[in-house]
């Protein structure tokens, strides 16, 4: 989920504004784009969401304090949530990683080791950073294709 709620997270080199999004985790953390990664002077690692272990450090503001994080600030990796029923489908699993091309008019592209995250919760969605969906030029409702690689 998105909330409407924000945060300022503050780097080296400055600060931004972030929307706060769930699902909640048992450690806090922070995804950036590497745009924004860059911008505020952070190397963060790519990651899976929810491995921060011995990710980039961060600052994060909000109406009730200031939260200063060790670790904790990553760039998400590319990834797929769908159901065991999907997963089962394109005859993929949790875990693995497949490619997927664009499709359609414009920046037509294929990306690389894009995650499978399948569980019984999750419906069908790719999720991309904005410097992801941008260079593709996609956007929420965009169609892809998914590529098993050998």
């Amino acid at each position: 989920f998105a909330a409407e709620e924000q945060v300022q997270v503050v780097g080296p080199k400055g600060s931004a504004k972030l929307r706060v999004l769930g699902p909640i985790r048992p450690e806090t953390q922070v995804e950036l784009a590497m745009t924004d990664a860059r911008t505020l002077g952070i190397a963060a690692p790519v990651r899976e969401s929810g491995d921060v272990k011995g990710s980039a450090p961060i600052t994060i503001i909000g109406p009730k304090g200031v939260v200063q994080l060790k670790e904790g600030c990553i760039l998400a990796n590319r990834h797929i949530h769908m159901s065991l029923e999907d997963a089962k489908r394109y005859d993929v699993k949790d875990g693995d990683y497949v490619s997927v091309e664009t499709i359609g008019e414009g920046k037509r592209t294929k990306l690389y080791d894009v995650q499978i995250r399948a569980t019984d919760k999750f419906v069908l969605e790719m999720h991309l950073d904005t410097d992801d969906a941008n260079a593709c030029g996609i956007g929420n409702g965009a169609k892809v294709k998914l590529v098993k690689e050998n």
